[in-house]
């Protein structure tokens, strides 16, 4: 079994020579076994065949995934648990941990392995999966740790292209001829723009975590819905205000985040492993005040994500193969012009509470990559709690800016609260 790597999936996995990593943490209480958990992991490369995959290259050295004739096994990494932050520092050492994709499976586990409590990361090459397919992967896992007999639906892989975009549309002339069009205009331009030879020294990279507690991030939901708006829009605002404040000048007014595809593909399902993933910016208007802002801004969201079109953006990016060096340099070697991508995964909706073992916590996933200003918040809310991973690097965002704006986040949220109780 085999399918080639799309534009978005090989524009992540580059050249090999610089990590592109995702670390998924959380935290178990109970007892395990390593020989357990080998096992676990051999039955999710069974339910999903590309976790048995490695990267080959065709004749005109383009990328494939393809499920290795031999057996493949997903790498544990033990270290002994000395502290409740040590995933932080073992989550940084993965960032920077090459993956060998044209040999190994581009999963990895590392077991921060504890008497009563273990901190264990998930670690995907980008390429190979978005926040979406880890969560699922995560939930399957801790199912079959609880009971290797536990019944798993067995992912009917995306094999290309054809299996994401409808027929009527793939095959439609006047969405062909659309696509080819933008496609055509967007390799002219990429390929006109003149690309810088030296990269930012990205310096030293850094990870920030933080929670709100039950009550706050109750408080903080009741807020967005008494103002009714996301609290995605509510945290982008207070982003850019936090980044304004801190940044002053330096500040771009401009967050971009990501949008899960399935709620526009729908033959994606939430067990198939897919990176592909849309985007918008948002900005705030500094002539209105805050809560007018939020107002504007969820208007905003709503117009941007409604012209959200998957199936062209695909279909325009696959026809841009030939540049897809000219356009990953650009993003490289380009000038930054936001401040941060955000990314908020919602409400995880697994179970905390096993026969065998219970899940303490579920930390918000990290990511770095080489393509460009690598400041990134992912948020996410798992028993009641919303969880902070802010991470960058000092070439881009000093770590010590980064730290006034997260308590300058926090200070906004809970002023905001404030507000909507003194009404």
């Amino acid at each position: 079994m085999k399918r080639k790597l799309l534009f978005g999936e090989r524009m992540l996995l580059g050249d090999e020579t610089e990590p592109f990593n995702t670390v998924i943490p959380f935290r178990l209480r109970g007892s395990f076994q390593e020989e357990n958990i080998l096992k676990v992991l051999y039955e999710l490369q069974e339910k999903h065949p590309w976790l048995k995959a490695v990267i080959k290259y065709d004749e005109n050295k383009a990328p494939w995934f393809e499920v290795s004739k031999e057996k493949l096994i997903i790498p544990i990494r033990i270290v002994s648990r000395e502290g409740e932050e040590d995933w932080q520092e073992e989550s940084k050492k993965e960032w920077h941990t090459l993956f060998n994709p044209q040999k190994q499976p581009l999963m990895r586990l590392v077991w921060i392995k504890g008497e009563l409590v273990s901190d264990i990361l998930f670690v995907f090459h980008h390429c190979l999966c978005d926040g979406g397919s880890a969560m699922t992967l995560l939930h399957e896992f801790l199912q079959l740790l609880d009971n290797l007999s536990a019944k798993i639906s067995l992912e009917n892989p995306i094999l290309g292209i054809q299996d994401v975009i409808p027929n009527e549309i793939l095959t439609s002339r006047k969405q062909q001829f659309k696509a080819k069009v933008i496609g055509q205009f967007a390799k002219t331009v990429v390929q006109c723009i003149p690309i810088k030879t030296k990269t930012i020294n990205r310096q030293k990279d850094y990870l920030i975590h933080w929670k709100l507690d039950k009550e706050t991030t109750s408080e903080l939901i009741f807020y967005c819905k008494e103002h009714k708006i996301t609290v995605n829009t509510f945290l982008c605002a207070t982003l850019l205000k936090a980044f304004e404040k801190v940044r002053k000048e330096k500040a771009f007014n401009k967050v971009s985040c990501p949008v899960d595809i399935r709620r526009f593909a729908p033959q994606i399902k939430d067990n198939h492993i897919f990176a592909f993933g849309l985007m918008i910016v948002v900005s705030l208007n500094k002539k209105i005040g805050f809560e007018e802002n939020l107002k504007l801004m969820q208007k905003a969201v709503e117009k941007k994500t409604s012209k959200l079109n998957p199936y062209i953006t695909m279909m325009v990016m696959e026809s841009a193969h030939g540049v897809i060096t000219k356009f990953t340099n650009l993003l490289k070697y380009g000038k930054s012009s936001n401040d941060c991508m955000f990314s908020n995964l919602g409400r995880i909706q697994i179970p905390y509470q096993y026969q065998n073992f219970s899940l303490e916590n579920i930390f918000s996933p990290s990511v770095i990559g080489p393509l460009g200003n690598t400041t990134t918040m992912v948020t996410s809310t798992f028993r009641g709690e919303m969880d902070f991973s802010f991470m960058g690097s000092e070439g881009y965002l000093a770590h010590s800016d980064a730290l006034a704006i997260r308590e300058e986040l926090i200070k906004m949220v809970k002023q905001q609260i404030e507000s909507l109780a003194v009404l």
